[in-house]
């Protein structure tokens, strides 16, 4: 098929695929299809994109939207009956609260003349988070074929790989269909497919590639590269608007445009600042640090016992471990820094990289550091928790099962010093580098 060829690029073997399972619209289809890829991979263009060109009847549901069962029950219910009912006929909400309800009034509505002798899909994107809701929910999806004895078809769209959603009992186990990330050669493709009218097809491809040369190794997000190309491309075309360069001078074009990329390097994924704020800070020229809202690590409030505990994980992790009396213990006696120093550390730790530190070293530098007692509450370790999971800490992991779990600092030394400064810590008289 042409058309869909033009409007799905390089997906042709999954939608191949996809195809010769959907067959005919009468025949029956396989039961229940599990899609699964990471993010911005094409799964939910490609078969929405499919299943509206076909003009297949469907059903798209997002799962972090129907968070519980009844909402996602009554959603894919209620599209259904409006498929099946007249133009001029109001279709009336439908409610339902169990699975066995459904089932009885799937049947019911999937009866009418427009959805009878052609297949019914039901897709759920995002489906990762049915694992979350009822036991019988996930089974009773990949038989819904055969519970309803309806030409039907579910397909479930995820991030993850079906291993993860087998439940121990046992299920119908449905057709998988994977999802590979686009390639550098699939990116340059599809973003240049992209291009505006007022422009030519090679000048903007020639963009695309500079911009993927710069941001590929940090970024395959086909969404967030798209979002950049359209956010830097006036700055890249401006010698050419202002006669300056034509569409071939590449090389003048490329120093034009260099600067304002690595600028937009500081805010991938973050979108902190609107497109609008972005235009303004290129056409100024400003340091994007000087703007409000701009790579806000040093503006991220966290709690205040979070705070000392990240300092006390910059310190484990640049500090090392022999240094901690020297620092922390009040009564520690004279100790002169060239007793310290051996060869392997005339270099400085923090051009060495943060080195992993256990969990009760963290602990006994927090408690050296805050000035009023703190207890080892299930609070403070779920502030640990909260920091691994804003990846401000890495979990590195057991080395050994008596050493307990092991952490690493991930911060700059800038973030750490803007931390301090809140809680009123000078943290560079506790830094061996520093000495």
């Amino acid at each position: 098929m042409p058309h869909l060829e033009n409007m799905v690029l390089c997906r042709e073997s999954q939608v191949s695929t996809l195809q010769s399972l959907f067959g005919e619209r009468h025949h029956f289809s396989f039961p229940s299809i599990f899609i699964y890829g990471h993010t911005a991979s094409g799964k939910t263009y490609v078969t929405q994109t499919l299943l509206k060109t076909l003009e297949l009847p469907h059903v798209f549901v997002n799962c972090v939207e129907c968070f519980t069962l009844r909402l996602l029950l009554e959603q894919i219910l209620n599209k259904l009956n409006h498929f099946s009912s007249s133009e001029g006929e109001c279709s009336t909400q439908i409610t339902c609260e169990t699975f066995n309800d459904f089932v009885r009034l799937f049947k019911q509505i999937t009866k009418a003349e427009s959805l009878k002798d052609q297949t019914v899909y039901i897709v759920l994107d995002k489906a990762e988070y049915l694992r979350d809701m009822e036991a019988n929910l996930l089974p009773g999806f990949l038989r819904l074929q055969e519970l309803t004895d309806r030409n039907v078809t579910v397909i479930f769209l995820s991030e993850i790989v079906w291993e993860k959603f087998r439940p121990n009992t046992g299920c119908f186990e449905p057709f998988v269909l994977y999802f590979p990330d686009y390639s550098i050669g699939n990116l340059q493709k599809i973003l240049s497919h992209d291009h505006p009218p007022e422009y030519s097809a090679d000048f903007y491809a020639a963009y695309i590639n500079i911009l993927l040369g710069v941001f590929y190794t940090v970024c395959r997000d086909l969404k967030e590269l798209r979002h950049l190309a359209v956010l830097n491309f006036p700055k890249y075309c401006e010698p050419v608007v202002k006669g300056e360069a034509s569409e071939r001078d590449t090389r003048k074009l490329w120093r034009n445009i260099e600067p304002h990329l690595k600028k937009a390097m500081q805010t991938v994924y973050l979108r902190e600042i609107s497109s609008s704020q972005w235009e303004k800070l290129q056409k100024d020229d400003t340091d994007p640090g000087q703007l409000k809202g701009l790579s806000a690590y040093t503006q991220v409030e966290l709690p205040y016992y979070s705070k000392f505990i990240l300092i006390a994980a910059y310190l484990a992790s640049y500090n090392p471990a022999r240094t901690d009396r020297r620092f922390f213990l009040k009564h520690h006696g004279k100790i002169k820094k060239t007793n310290f120093l051996k060869k392997h550390e005339k270099t400085s730790n923090h051009l060495l990289g943060p080195k992993p530190f256990p969990l009760d070293r963290l602990l006994a530098i927090l408690y050296s550091i805050v000035d009023s007692r703190v207890a080892p509450t299930a609070n403070i370790f779920s502030q640990i928790t909260s920091l691994v999971t804003l990846q401000l800490l890495t979990l590195v992991g057991h080395d050994d099962q008596l050493d307990g779990p092991k952490y690493k600092c991930t911060v700059s030394l800038d973030f750490i010093r803007a931390i301090a400064r809140t809680v009123n810590f000078d943290i560079i008289k506790y830094l061996y580098d520093f000495l």
